[in-house]
């Protein structure tokens, strides 16, 4: 078995760990919350993870392909600068989001402290994305395992425990809840760093070559640029979907409390089973971005065309026995785990969408090893706009209410999906059978 393998392996076993335990922390929640409460956690959590991405700018992307590209003796310098880079960015977001946030109103219906956990996490995950895109460019792909797991089971415990001694309000359980997420980053940041600290100061001893900061710059934000715009705008469309939703659903006739339910079975029941899964599309993810960028950088095309292949088809072997599991028993897994057989319709109207999310992110993942994120973003551009009209005018249908909302989210994954696949067989010159063509572009 080789590197790539090994790696992949070793991520998908932690991750199927943690994604067990993500599986009880969403049950605990849901007990917990109510569908309502349920239904307001699933509404903010868009927009941390929003505050969470502009404070990463990417750097796990940029700097893991940045490791992976170039030789090891510009790695010190590299990091000395992209320290510093941190450093003041963090003290520009800070101070500019405490002055922002407090005029934001999606925070309005929830606890008023809410705002300031979220400008806790800057320096948090900022100071983390280094220490993880370095580990993900070496493909210390068991420190990155240890972490997602960790931060998972620490949020888990850190929820079990403040829920089993105290009884809480819904408005602040739902920001319980948020803090419970806070303190799992904060528990990862202190594994992260004391790692990183040890690794650094063997650096130090080894011969590097110095890089001038400009030129680390034009490096790093080559790829973080488009692929934080990219991820920005995921997370402003997740950020605006659940009011979207429920403004075509309240049209469709639907009252607020029932819209706000109804998305919380969605967005709370039905993606947790349909994309629990996924946690091998994400383990593809971490360990193509680097493989990928090595291997293009060394002209490596039958090598990529292979790793397409396998990737696919290693995919189709998980991807469609789980789909066909969770329509035929959408309703036991829903009642069981969830106390909510309604979710079950919902589970199983949205299989196309689980399927093809789980070819979408190891592609996106070789887009950004091939430099093309401004593709990328492009792609999730034009799939997301037609797949927002199509969920409002659907949506607002009284006949189809949330079954036209799904219909655009499986329209959607659709376009994306084939736009990924026509573009990645182009750049690395194979047909859409993955067969080989005659020249590469």
């Amino acid at each position: 078995m080789n590197k790539f393998f090994k790696g992949l392996l070793l991520l998908i076993l932690a991750a199927f760990a943690g994604e067990c335990i993500e599986f009880l922390i969403n049950m605990v929640l849901a007990r917990q919350l109510g569908e309502h409460g349920l239904g307001l956690y699933m509404s903010i959590l868009p927009t941390i993870f929003l505050i969470v991405l502009l404070a990463s700018f990417e750097m796990p992307v940029s700097i893991s392909k940045f490791i992976a590209e170039k030789d090891r003796k510009y790695h010190y310098s590299m990091l000395n600068h992209v320290i510093r880079m941190t450093v003041i960015f963090s003290l520009i977001l800070i101070p500019l989001a405490s002055a922002i946030l407090p005029f934001i109103t999606v925070f309005d219906d929830y606890h008023p402290l809410l705002r300031w956990m979220a400008i806790i996490l800057i320096p948090i995950i900022s100071f983390s994305s280094i220490a993880r895109g370095y580990f993900m460019g070496n493909e210390q792909m068991g420190k990155i395992a240890s972490a997602n797991f960790l931060r998972k089971f620490i949020q888990l415990s850190l929820l079990v425990l403040l829920f089993h001694l105290f009884r809480f309000e819904t408005e602040t359980a739902v920001f319980i809840a948020v803090c419970t997420f806070v303190g799992s980053e904060i528990a990862i940041f202190a594994y992260f760093i004391h790692l990183f600290v040890i690794q650094y100061q063997r650096m130090k001893k080894l011969p590097f070559e110095p890089m001038s900061g400009m030129s680390v710059w034009k490096n790093l934000m080559g790829v973080s640029i488009p692929t934080t715009g990219l991820r920005i705008f995921h997370a402003l469309t997740h950020a605006i979907q659940p009011f979207l939703i429920k403004a075509a659903l309240l049209k469709s006739g639907i009252s607020t409390d029932i819209a706000t339910e109804h998305f919380g079975m969605v967005a709370g029941v039905a993606m947790t089973i349909g994309m629990f899964p996924a946690f091998i599309a994400h383990s593809f993810m971490v360990m193509l971005i680097p493989t990928v960028s090595r291997a293009y950088a060394e002209e490596k095309h039958n090598y990529l065309r292979r790793l397409l292949q396998q990737v696919f088809f290693i995919t189709f072997l998980y991807g469609v026995p789980s789909v066909t599991i969770f329509y035929f028993f959408a309703e036991p897994l829903t009642s069981t785990f969830f106390h909510s057989i309604e979710a079950s319709i919902y589970v199983q109207l949205l299989w196309p969408f689980f399927l093809l999310h789980f070819f979408i992110f190891p592609m996106q993942a070789f887009l950004i090893g091939l430099g093309l994120m401004k593709d990328a973003f492009y792609h999730a551009v034009w799939s997301t706009l037609i797949s927002f009209v199509a969920m409002y005018v659907f949506g607002s249908m009284e006949s189809l209410q949330m079954h036209g909302v799904i219909l655009g989210i499986n329209m959607g994954a659709i376009l994306l999906m084939f736009m990924h696949y026509m573009t990645i067989c182009k750049k690395i010159g194979v047909t859409w059978f993955l067969t080989k063509q005659t020249s590469f572009s």
